[in-house]
């Protein structure tokens, strides 16, 4: 009997003792997993030749680029490659090919990393937003007993769906910006004709950046597929890309999403309205990752620039 009850109190005792280690292990803290720059930066690290992989300062940020001297008798610019965001400089959506065959028609070539996204950019500037407002409320809440219905904010029709917060995009352009600008220092200490080739959403918000910086001194803009994943914001680069300075040649593929096809012959009639005859447009077909596809766009790419210079 004596037996029995100890058996039961040392099992008692070890299933106490798991019970608080399972407790302990459910409130141990989160970690969050590495940024995706940080993950992008170890694999060009550990991958990419030693000779091609240079570090740029941004401000107080660092960022990696994969360098490539041009290989051809003459020596004709420098290019600047941006990937989308997300996305990285060694893709297989044109980027990786076209900074390699470039070389062979004469022109470096700087691909960047491009900057982490922050999805909380919105959060934190609704939170500003609130505390900023709530001295002024708690202050007038005694004068205003009865609220006024008149200047209350009345229901109104929504006529877009935004898909991604414009501060999150405000805060990616902000970033994207900063190391460009950096690069394009970098860039101009060698040449002075300057090509920037950049994708996606990457190359939606520099378009932006140059329709507001109309003295931008590259030669020439290279879009493929550019967009922005706000609604709002996608509906005016139609007319935005009719009024930035550098020449412009705009390539799209077949394959490209509703939001990128849909505003094609808009920018077209703005490019028309404001007269910006340096505005090329291009449509690709087939797979953009396939191997003819890179072949047909660097030739594209080499074409268009050989008018220029």
């Amino acid at each position: 009997m004596f037996i029995t009850q100890m058996f039961k109190a040392i099992i008692t005792t070890l299933v106490l003792g798991c019970t608080l280690i399972g407790f302990q292990a459910l409130s141990a803290e989160y970690i969050a997993p590495p940024p995706f720059s940080k993950n992008i930066d170890a694999d060009i690290s550990r991958l990419a030749q030693s000779d091609e992989v240079k570090p740029i300062l941004a401000g107080d940020t660092e960022f990696l680029t994969l360098y490539s001297e041009y290989m051809s008798a003459d020596f004709r610019g420098v290019v600047i490659f941006i990937p989308d965001w997300q996305s990285t400089p060694t893709n297989n959506a044109g980027m990786n090919f076209l900074r390699k065959e470039l070389n062979n028609y004469g022109y470096t070539s700087y691909a960047m990393t491009v900057p982490d996204i922050d999805w909380q950019a919105a959060q934190d500037d609704a939170a500003k937003t609130i505390n900023d407002s709530v001295g002024t409320n708690n202050e007038t809440a005694d004068a205003n007993a009865k609220p006024d219905t008149s200047t209350q904010k009345q229901p109104h029709h929504a006529d877009y769906v935004e898909q991604v917060n414009t501060e999150v995009v405000d805060n990616y352009k902000l970033k994207l910006v900063a190391r460009y600008e950096a690069l394009y220092q970098q860039a101009a200490m060698e040449s002075e004709n300057i090509v920037v080739i950049a994708q996606g959403t990457s190359a939606g918000v520099l378009l932006e950046h140059y329709a507001e910086f109309s003295d931008s001194k590259i030669n020439a803009f290279i879009s493929l597929s550019s967009y922005l994943p706000n609604t709002k914001r996608n509906a005016k680069l139609s007319q935005i890309t009719s009024l930035v300075t550098p020449t412009l040649l705009d390539i799209y593929f077949a394959t490209d999403s509703n939001d990128i096809l849909m505003n094609l012959k808009n920018r077209q009639r703005w490019v028309n309205r404001n007269a910006k005859f340096d505005y090329r447009q291009r449509q690709l077909f087939g797979l953009r990752d396939a191997p003819q596809q890179h072949a047909r766009l660097s030739k594209e790419i080499d074409g268009f620039l050989r008018r220029l210079f």
